[in-house]
């Protein structure tokens, strides 16, 4: 058994000061157990043909893994999970402009990371099911597992709108969640509230496009789709689709963001003094919470 001496002597030692450094790491732990959960379940319904999992299966693995890492680095990052979400508390004065780029990269990389792990974790499944042929579409396509792609009735047109809507609802949502002159939710419950947001935005908006509403979610995976096999194809099917996950949570989380502060946060009397937000669940900053899922 490892001492106790020992212990304190390796954390001393490894420990890292710099604040930045420690939200790093953390971020980057928090996004790649989300996307590692997420696209296992992913993979376990597709790589099965449903008979071990279904789209519901899917759903809830996403939004308890959402729930899983905030509760991972809720207290050290924020557990802002999503660049989509980032940028909304950037425009909100809750989050520097200055390290909005570094999270992206942080979150995008962990995306990417565990989209390897997933394939390394149902290598042999995948193998098996595609007859060793890594395809982008058709009846036995397995790139559906990491990123997402639309609907074969959807427009790019309809499918930016369904991007901006979900990721508008999400950012507003979550802020509403985190509001302390709000309806309050008991202090530590925030993931659970949460994760249950992100089901119910699955369960209903999910058919279109498998509901990425988070560009590091999908940005990371369909890059490890292209390095590892699966070829240009992932950035071309679906009409060039793969930009729409990029941008338009973007502009959605900005829009969801403001609609929440103009019908609601603008309008709480001024005489009531607002406790400090929270960076995080259960921790007095900012409120930083959330998101990334998608279905098969």
């Amino acid at each position: 058994m490892v001492s106790a001496p020992f212990l304190k002597r390796a954390r001393a030692l490894l420990r890292i000061r710099n604040q930045l450094a420690r939200e790093c790491l953390a971020e980057l732990l928090a996004v790649f157990v989300l996307i590692l959960i997420t696209l296992g379940g992913s993979a376990q319904t597709v790589t099965s043909s449903g008979t071990k999992g279904d789209l519901l299966t899917s759903y809830l693995a996403g939004a308890l893994a959402v729930m899983v890492a905030i509760y991972m680095a809720g207290g050290v990052s924020g557990a802002h999970l999503n660049p989509a979400f980032s940028l909304a508390l950037c425009t909100l004065a809750q989050f520097p402009w200055w390290k909005f780029p570094i999270f992206l990269t942080v979150q995008t990389l962990g995306a990417f990371l565990s989209a390897g792990a997933v394939y390394a974790l149902y290598y042999d499944a995948i193998q098996h099911y595609s007859n060793g042929t890594l395809a982008v579409s058709g009846p036995r396509e397995t790139a559906s597992i990491f990123a997402t792609y639309p609907a074969d009735y959807l427009s790019l047109r309809n499918g930016f709108l369904d991007q901006v809507m979900g990721t508008g609802l999400l950012v507003a949502d979550v802020l509403a969640i985190g509001d302390p002159r709000n309806n309050g939710i008991p202090r530590g419950l925030e993931p659970v509230a949460v994760a249950l947001l992100v089901f119910s935005i699955e369960l209903s908006m999910g058919s279109n496009c498998g509901c990425p509403i988070n560009p590091a979610r999908d940005f990371g995976p369909r890059l490890f789709t292209y390095v590892a096999g699966w070829g240009s194809e992932v950035f071309s099917r679906g009409n060039g689709w793969w930009w729409v996950p990029m941008v338009a949570p973007l502009l959605g989380a900005v829009a969801g963001s403001a609609l929440y502060q103009l019908f609601v946060a603008f309008h709480h009397p001024a005489e009531e003094s607002a406790a400090p937000a929270c960076d995080g669940p259960g921790v007095e900053k900012n409120i930083m919470i959330p998101i990334a899922t998608r279905t098969p």
